[in-house]
């Protein structure tokens, strides 16, 4: 008699812990998605002032690169159609 409430508490403890486990895996990835599309808004990839160099990656704002305060950068160009369709260097025709 004494078990009765014991074989009800314990599945029912496993359902609502799978359930918060659950839950908190569905939130974890609506966060993760709302951060993301926020990242994606950052605008330095597609500037004329961002060089690529790991040593100095924007020549305007050093510190503001690539981080979310470069979101809405007043400075922003966008890059010219040279740096965008840049082809491959070629090479050298020593070494072939």
């Amino acid at each position: 008699m004494t078990d009765f409430p014991m074989a009800l508490l314990c599945p029912v403890l496993i359902w609502v812990m799978l359930v918060g486990f659950f839950l908190s895996v569905c939130f974890a990835m609506r966060d993760s998605m709302v951060r993301l599309k926020r990242l994606h808004q950052i605008p330095c990839s597609r500037c004329d002032f961002f060089t690529g160099d790991y040593r100095l990656k924007c020549t305007v704002h050093p510190c503001k690169v690539m981080s979310e305060d470069a979101i809405g950068c007043l400075d922003y160009e966008p890059a010219s159609s040279e740096k965008v369709g840049r082809s491959p260097a070629k090479p050298n025709s020593r070494c072939a």
